[in-house]
């Protein structure tokens, strides 16, 4: 995984742009700047594949920020880039119109050098996460059209995230389940039998010991056995995935959507991403260690 990345800065005013392009660059960044969303579009219409992250003023002249999100997530090319909005916006409404149209993360001016950096560097590593995942669905065959169901029992991100791949492969659209999949898998391993409460992963994730965190908690001994059940079905017209896991639960509810008071988190978006972009239905049931999902599929007429 790259360290640096390479980020779209839209800004129109030049000396916010001026101090973000020096602040990113002094840590190893990137940076090409555009000054309104028709160039910035431009840009991404031409170079699909150039930028890790792009970084959009909200209020611009031309296309405005609101604008150019909602064309980059209708571009299959461009949809999983992570999106950081940028504006002095701070009312609940603005923050969940950017949060519903896919924005990856909110940030308020002033904003804080610290957490700029840490959204990028965050941002960064899920994107890389993301399309290291698609090159492999890509890649692979899909033998799996006959699969009818299965039971699978994991333990640690990896296995999840082989067993995202391997599921993604049975749906009719890979590249948007599998997003999804690792997204409920992960949950059911770091916040469910790994117990890292909600609190606790923005302060890992801040201090770049998110990862290290997980790894010393498998050795736990209450957590050293406990594992991850997931079954698959193929029903007539949809798929079914169940995910169970061993911890406690947690009040899944609030998750469902994009929360205005989470919006200036580093993470907390990635249910509501899944239920809006990967799936067609999205249910949790009794305490929340327990969720279904369901992809539909054509029915095919005998």
């Amino acid at each position: 995984m790259r360290a640096h990345a390479r980020i779209l800065l839209v800004e129109d005013e030049a000396l916010t742009a001026t101090i973000l392009k020096e602040l990113l660059e002094a840590h190893g960044h990137s940076v090409r700047h555009c000054s309104d969303g028709e160039d910035a579009w431009l840009q991404l219409d031409a170079d699909s594949t150039g930028i890790d992250v792009i970084l959009l003023d909200r209020n611009m002249p031309k296309l405005d920020g609101m604008g150019l999100l909602k064309r980059i997530k209708q571009d299959p090319r461009l949809v999983h880039i992570p999106v950081i909005l940028e504006t002095v916006q701070s009312d609940q409404e603005s923050i969940l119109e950017g949060l519903r149209q896919g924005a990856y993360y909110y940030l308020t001016k002033p904003w804080q050098p610290q957490v700029l950096l840490a959204v990028v560097q965050t941002a960064l590593h899920q994107f890389e996460e993301v399309r290291h995942l698609i090159e492999r669905v890509r890649c692979a065959q899909r033998p799996l059209s006959l699969f009818q169901t299965g039971s699978f029992s994991l333990r640690n991100m990896e296995e999840g995230r082989l067993l995202a791949n391997y599921l993604a492969h049975v749906c009719p659209e890979p590249e948007r389940a599998i997003l999804g999949l690792q997204e409920l898998l992960v949950n059911a391993i770091e916040h469910g039998n790994l117990e890292i409460s909600y609190a606790e992963k923005g302060r890992l994730l801040l201090a770049g010991e998110w990862q290290r965190e997980i790894e010393r908690r498998l050795q736990w001994p209450q957590f050293r056995e406990r594992r991850v059940e997931v079954r698959f079905d193929r029903d007539p017209g949809f798929l079914r995935f169940t995910i169970i896991d061993q911890g406690q639960g947690f009040d899944w509810r609030s998750y469902l959507d994009f929360a205005p008071e989470r919006a200036f988190d580093l993470h907390g978006r990635g249910i509501a991403m899944a239920g809006k972009f990967s799936f067609d239905a999205l249910q949790y049931h009794g305490a929340g260690n327990v969720v279904t999902a369901i992809i539909h599929t054509p029915v095919v007429a005998v």
